[in-house]
């Protein structure tokens, strides 16, 4: 089994403040998850995508939550994301946005609410890269993992052990190995970096909790 990773997110309402926690999760690891709100889907406003940035060392994945994904799918192509994960209760066709982004060699995402059965999302999982199962406060960061959700982690594993998948939402460091013992490979942690007041420190901690995994 893979070892679960650690991918700090940005989730800020401001320009300044999206600065000040890009430069703060650049700084501690390669791989970052960028939240983008519209004010729609999720009820919080985020800078827009041409506003946003990130190193060019860094592997960055963009969380849409936007309710008309596909309205922007000229401005994701430019920027050239790692992945852009979407919503399974968005606006849009998925598989037509997915196979749009995969021309363009970007990898896609599927984000399922709290409430959404896992199963309805089995006619479309084929068509994405990433499940992300979402346990958090929708456009903010923190919120509570509720770790009865990893039922949906093995749905996805059975249905399709190829899929990576990934949790947002409430991880701290009681309950990381747990997430990652269930199958989560991609664990999106905000507020128990960025509220840390030792945000490397906080990271490092999560790792290591990650790596020695409940059984």
């Amino acid at each position: 089994m893979l070892m679960a990773t650690i991918c700090p997110t940005v989730t800020a309402y401001d320009i300044e403040t999206y600065n000040q926690q890009m430069r703060l999760v650049s700084s501690i690891t390669s791989r970052i998850h960028i939240d983008l709100m519209d004010g729609i889907f999720a009820p919080t406003n985020s800078p827009g995508l041409g506003e946003i940035w990130w190193p060019k060392r860094v592997v960055a994945d963009i969380h849409l939550m936007y309710q008309k994904p596909m309205d922007h799918l000229a401005e994701l192509v430019k920027l050239n994301p790692h992945m852009v994960i979407i919503h399974n209760e968005a606006d849009v066709h998925h598989m037509h946005f997915a196979a749009e982004l995969h021309k363009e060699d970007i990898k896609v995402g599927l984000a399922v609410l709290h409430d959404t059965p896992i199963e309805w999302t089995e006619q479309i999982m084929h068509s994405f890269d990433q499940v992300l199962i979402f346990s958090g406060k929708l456009g903010y960061h923190g919120g509570d993992a509720d770790l009865g959700l990893l039922h949906k982690v093995a749905y996805i594993a059975k249905k399709h052990p190829e899929v990576e998948i990934a949790w947002d939402g409430g991880i701290t460091e009681e309950n990381v190995s747990e997430l990652s013992a269930g199958g989560v490979s991609i664990l999106n942690v905000g507020g128990g970096i960025h509220n840390d007041s030792n945000p490397q420190g906080a990271y490092d901690r999560l790792v290591e909790k990650a790596e020695n995994k409940k059984t």
